[in-house]
């Protein structure tokens, strides 16, 4: 079966050109134009990745993310034509899993979807051949990493895919200092480009849901100029 995906964007000679590049390589590709049917269509077909842009008639992009998230277990991938910050942090926020400025360059794109299906075939690698421990646990934090699930103190912890695969990263890796460069290439597969600031804003929300002190991280601590280092005790 052919991996599908959704786009919801209202230009649609861009959207009509997004899909006949990815027809070409292999995805099974439809378009929508605006954010209201955008919800039930990302409900009902369930696409693997929804490439979804910000600024949409009737219901904008961050509204159709903050709302099918929870019912929704693929990748979200934003557009937006925008450079500015806050937008691109807010989306990160409430579960997109990253974003593109517009115009969208082809091959960046393709290379961000193979990334995220990257991501599934190696849990599906991971859990059939048994490489991984199906339960990672540094004192009450513990990690179901066949359910991809989190639990602190015996409370789950809910987490966005990018959240999860991030921390999941950090815990294989927990005592060593991992740059933002380490991190993107294990997690994404492409390189970190000196821009992207989606590590940082993931690492913000990954520390709030673990109850870690945002102004003197003790669980996931900030190294100056190096990185970020996971700490296995204090859990």
């Amino acid at each position: 079966m052919k991996t599908k995906i959704l786009i919801v964007e209202d230009d649609l000679p861009l959207a009509e050109s997004i899909q006949e590049y990815l027809n070409y390589e292999g995805y099974q590709v439809e378009i929508i134009s605006n954010g209201v049917l955008a919800v039930s269509r990302i409900l009902e077909w369930q696409p693997a990745l929804v490439i979804l842009d910000i600024m949409l008639p009737q219901k904008d992009g961050l509204s159709v993310c903050r709302e099918v998230r929870p019912q929704y277990n693929g990748y979200i991938l934003m557009f937006t034509a925008r450079e500015e910050e806050i937008e691109q942090i807010v989306g990160l926020e409430i579960g997109a899993d990253d974003y593109l400025l517009k115009p969208v360059k082809p091959r960046m794109l393709l290379a961000k979807i193979k990334a995220f299906l990257r991501r599934d075939r190696l849990a599906e690698s991971i859990a059939e051949n048994q490489q991984v421990s199906e339960y990672i646990s540094f004192g009450q934090l513990a990690i179901n990493t066949q359910k991809r699930s989190v639990t602190l103190a015996d409370v789950a912890i809910k987490l966005t895919d990018g959240e999860y695969d991030l921390l999941i990263t950090l815990a294989k890796n927990a005592g060593n200092i991992l740059s933002r460069n380490d991190i993107v290439e294990q997690v994404k597969g492409y390189y970190y480009d000196g821009i992207e600031r989606g590590v940082d804003n993931h690492i913000c929300q990954l520390r709030k849901k673990l109850g870690d002190d945002a102004r003197n991280p003790f669980k996931i601590k900030t190294i100056r100029s190096k990185g970020y280092l996971f700490v296995s005790s204090g859990w």
